[in-house]
């Protein structure tokens, strides 16, 4: 079983989807630890996902705030949109990791700070997130800008 892992993975899991559905029938001939590591790389993927999300809002919402010049302020409002919209679809069907995005957030918030700091040659931006989660999720939320 595990050739057929390591060479096709596709075929794999229709193999596995097919044993699965059989119950006890199949039972016997389950790849139970590529199984299991499947299933475990799928709720990774989640919160890689939920990271890379917030780290290009924190970056956007950082440009947006303290940008003295909006040199495309429409494109980071997309932006902001576009990632909000991802997270909220993640946290839709897995709501158990709304509490794992608040627990990234200074995380995230460090890499897209490096990120918008690169971009825009801003050294002063903020060393810890000046929003919560719940600001940060928000359709409606905007920060203030304290150079505009």
């Amino acid at each position: 079983m595990t050739a057929k892992y390591d060479n096709d993975f596709a075929a794999w899991a229709d193999e596995q989807a097919a044993l699965l559905r059989q119950r006890d029938r199949g039972i016997n001939q389950l790849d139970w630890d590529n199984l299991a590591e499947e299933i475990e790389g799928m709720s990774r993927s989640d919160r890689r996902e939920i990271v890379s999300r917030l780290e290009g809002l924190c970056q956007h919402l950082l440009k947006l705030a303290y940008q003295p010049r909006l040199d495309s302020p429409t494109s980071w409002l997309g932006s902001i949109s576009r990632q909000r919209r991802g997270i909220a679809r993640v946290l839709k069907e897995s709501p158990s990791l709304r509490s794992y995005a608040a627990a990234q957030l200074q995380d995230a918030y460090h890499g897209g700070r490096d990120e918008a700091e690169k971009e825009t040659g801003l050294l002063n931006l903020p060393e810890t997130c000046p929003w919560t989660i719940e600001q940060v999720l928000d359709f409606e939320f905007l920060p203030p800008s304290p150079t505009r």
